[in-house]
């Protein structure tokens, strides 16, 4: 049997490296280092995953929790689809009736058990055309949605908490007494604010990091459970 090629410490094992970097700038490069090296990206090919941001929600669930058999999910941010497998298979989303509903700026093939709608959640029509696709409201809003970053921490957090002020009240509009929502932030102290909104809107209020988020990044996860419902979704034909 052919051994592991290992470092000149004996003890590591050689890291992949890109052939060659004609024509990529070094961002580019170590962008490409790091997938190549990366075993969830490796192992979201291996299981089916469009993306290694699979693993991120499936350890979140793994712990939480809410993702059960029946519920219905709205999954913003949803390319390529990571997210979208994981609460399919999860709510057991049926292909006739799907109860996940995936939306995102950028297009995405079909995923069976999902209902998924290429738009741009920021634009002012989004929030009616969603609300249409759900008009009894959903158990579960997940978030994975980021701005471009800079590279710049602070202008990174400032600017996905921007983000986050135009999701958080539409999932309170959308979400089921008991519900669930779960979104992504960077490290920074503009959040708190929306935090203490939060928490008196839902009954329990955690941030979590997956192993699966890069230890090199500032990214989080806010996670309120419980939501209760001050002001009832309107059924179909209200209002």
């Amino acid at each position: 049997m052919a051994k592991t090629p290992k470092s000149s410490s004996g003890n590591r094992e050689l890291k992949k490296r890109v052939k060659t970097a004609r024509g990529r700038s070094i961002s580019s490069v170590r962008w490409l280092n790091r997938q190549i090296n990366d075993p969830y990206v490796s192992r979201a090919k291996q299981e089916g995953y469009r993306s290694r941001a699979a693993f991120k929600l499936i350890e979140m669930d793994d712990r939480f929790k809410w993702l059960k058999s029946g519920k219905t999910v709205l999954d913003l941010g949803a390319a390529p689809g990571g997210w979208t497998q994981v609460a399919v298979a999860r709510v057991k989303s049926p292909a006739e009736k799907p109860m996940v509903l995936g939306v995102d700026i950028l297009p995405m093939p079909p995923i069976t058990g999902a209902t998924l709608l290429q738009l741009d959640f920021m634009d002012e029509t989004a929030p009616g055309v969603i609300r249409a696709l759900i008009p009894g409201g959903v158990d579960i809003v997940l978030s994975d949605m980021a701005p471009n970053t800079t590279g710049h921490a602070a202008t990174d957090h400032l600017r996905i908490m921007a983000l986050l002020e135009a999701v958080y009240p539409f999932a309170c509009e959308v979400l089921k007494k008991g519900g669930v929502f779960v979104a992504k932030v960077f490290q920074g102290g503009a959040e708190k604010d929306l935090l203490a909104r939060m928490k008196q809107d839902f009954e329990t209020v955690k941030h979590a990091k997956p192993k699966a988020s890069r230890a090199d990044s500032s990214e989080n996860y806010v996670v309120a459970s419980g939501f209760k419902n001050k002001i009832p979704f309107p059924l179909e034909g209200e209002g």
